[in-house]
C-alpha cells in the first residue's frame, strides 16, 4: 500500500472507540519490526521518527525505508513527525514525504504555539497532510517532578477548545499527568480532564508517554477519548535488552544481523501486545483515507 495519512485512522479510531498506536522508530530494524507486528495484528499503524530521530538517521534516509516498508505492508502504515519543534523541520520533512506533522510549541505561550502552529496547519493542508499539535506541557525528563510541579503542566479544556478552533489542527496532543521517558508504569492520568476535552474539542486526542502509564491507565483513557497513543521508550528499552541479554550470553558475538534481528524480533512482540491494549487489532480493514481539503484563513486577533 501506499502511505496512508493519519487523517482516516485517527478518525475510524475516534468512531469505533479504540486508539491507533503511534511507534517511534530510530533506524531499519526498529521500522521494520513495527510494521511487521501490524501486519501480523491486522492493524493500522503509525511509524514515527522524532526530530531527534530524524537527525540520527536522516530525514530523506528515513522517510525512504518507511515507505519501502509500506509499499509492501498489507496494513495501513502512516508516517508522522513526532515533536517537530520549528515551522522549519515540519515543512522539511513534509518535502520528505511524511504524511503527517507534529508541531510541538509546549514551550511557547499560548498565542505564539498557536501563531506558529497555523502556518504549519496552512502549509500542511494544502498538499493534503494532517498536523498534530500539543497544548498542555508533557515533561521530557520525568526525574524530579513534584506531583504540585506537574499540574501547572495540563491541559486546560477551554484552552484546548481556543486551541483547536484558532489552528485548525487535525489532533491534539494533551497533557493529563502523562510524562515521556518514564522506564517504571506508574504515571498518575486525570481521566475526568481527558473527557472534560474530549465535550469540548472535536478532534482526536493524543496520548503521548504511554510507556510510563499503567495498562489499565491507558484502557481507561481510550475510553475516556484518547485515540492515538505514542509509544518510544518502552520499545528502546526492550530493543537493547535483547541486545544486552545477547552480549552477555557471548561476548565475542560480532555478526550484526543476530542481534539486531533477534531484537527486532523482541520489539516487535512489544508492539503487538500495545496493539491489542490500544483495540486496535482487527481494525485496518475499516481504515480508508480522507482527504484534506486547503483551508482558507483569516487573520485573527489572538487574545493572550
Amino acid at each position: 500500500m501506499p502511505l496512508f495519512s493519519t487523517k482516516g485512522m485517527l478518525l475510524d479510531a475516534q468512531s469505533k472507540g479504540y486508539a491507533v498506536g503511534a511507534f517511534n522508530a530510530n533506524n531499519l530494524e526498529m521500522a521494520q519490526g513495527i510494521v511487521m507486528a501490524a501486519e501480523k495484528e491486522n492493524a493500522p499503524v503509525i511509524v514515527q521518527v522524532s526530530q531527534g530521530g530524524a537527525e540520527h538517521g536522516g530525514v530523506e534516509e528515513m522517510a525512504a525505508i518507511i515507505r519501502s516498508l509500506a509499499v509492501k505492508a498489507s496494513v495501513p502504515v502512516a508516517l508522522h513527525l513526532d515533536h517537530g519543534v520549528d515551522f522549519v523541520y515540519n515543512i522539511r520533512c513534509l518535502r520528505a514525504g511524511f504524511t503527517s506533522l507534529m508541531y510541538d510549541g509546549s514551550n511557547l505561550d499560548f498565542a505564539e504555539n498557536v501563531r506558529i502552529t497555523r502556518d504549519v496547519v496552512r502549509a500542511a493542508h494544502a498538499v493534503g497532510v494532517p498536523v498534530e499539535a500539543e497544548l498542555g506541557k508533557v515533561p521530557k525528563d520525568p526525574t524530579g517532578i513534584t506531583l504540585g510541579e506537574l499540574q501547572k503542566y495540563l491541559t486546560c479544556p477551554e484552552e484546548a477548545k481556543a486551541f483547536v478552533e484558532q489552528t485548525g489542527v487535525d489532533a491534539l496532543a494533551i497533557a493529563v499527568g502523562n510524562m515521556h521517558k518514564m522506564k517504571i508504569k506508574e504515571a498518575k492520568i486525570d481521566l475526568e480532564r481527558i473527557k472534560a476535552i474530549r465535550q469540548v474539542v472535536a478532534v482526536p486526542l493524543v496520548l503521548h508517554g504511554a510507556s510510563g502509564v499503567p495498562d489499565e491507565a491507558v484502557t481507561a483513557a481510550v475510553k475516556a477519548g484518547i485515540c492515538k497513543i505514542n509509544v518510544h521508550t518502552q520499545l528502546s528499552k526492550r530493543f537493547t535488552e535483547k541486545i544486552r541479554e545477547i552480549f552477555q550470553a557471548d561476548p565475542y558475538t560480532v555478526d550484526l544481523r543476530k542481534y539486531l534481528g533477534e531484537a527486532r524480533e523482541a520489539l516487535m512482540e512489544e508492539v503487538r501486545a500495545k496493539i491489542r491494549l490500544f483495540g486496535a487489532n482487527g481494525k485496518a480493514p475499516g481504515v480508508r483515507e480522507v482527504a484534506i481539503e486547503p483551508e482558507e484563513y483569516t487573520k485573527q486577533e489572538i487574545v493572550e
